[in-house]
Parts: C-alpha cells; structure tokens; sequence
C-alpha cells in the first residue's frame, strides 16, 4: 500500500466522520448535545480539508474545474425552483 492509498482512506473515513457528526447535530435532542456534534463536526471539517489540501499538493486529489455553461444550468434549474 502506498501513501496515495493511505491518504484515501484516510480523507474517506474522515469523510464518513463528518456525516456522522452532522447527522448527531441535526438529530440532537439537547443544545449541549447539538454543541458537541456541531463542535466536533467543525473539527473533522477542518480536518478534511487539511487531508486534501495534501492530497491535492502531491497530485493525488485534483478536482476539475466547472465550466461556466454548467455553471449557468444550474443557477437556471435552482431559480426555476424559487
């Protein structure tokens, strides 16, 4: 296994944290409780986006970028919505 691989599963499983955290604070049935998961939701966030940013840095993660005809779709599907 090589640390490309590593770092996927990493960034997956932090991904999966991070749906976790914030279903418990939508589901959350106490403000202490809802604190907790929006806390640690803020921290596996943050976490997230460090895992990719050095993912990204090596190549490893690249996204591609939207063009603006796509773009434009969707602003036209979400406003048909309103």
């Amino acid at each position: 296994m090589n640390d490309k691989d590593i770092m996927e599963g990493i960034l997956l499983t932090t991904k999966g944290v991070c749906d976790l955290y914030m279903h418990g604070s939508i589901e959350s049935a106490t403000p202490n409780v809802h604190q907790a998961f929006s806390t640690a939701l803020n921290d596996a966030l943050c976490m997230e986006n460090s895992i990719y940013k050095q993912m990204s840095d090596h190549g490893w993660y690249t996204a591609q970028q939207a063009q603006p005809q796509s773009i434009q779709q969707v602003k036209q599907k979400f406003s048909a919505m309103g």
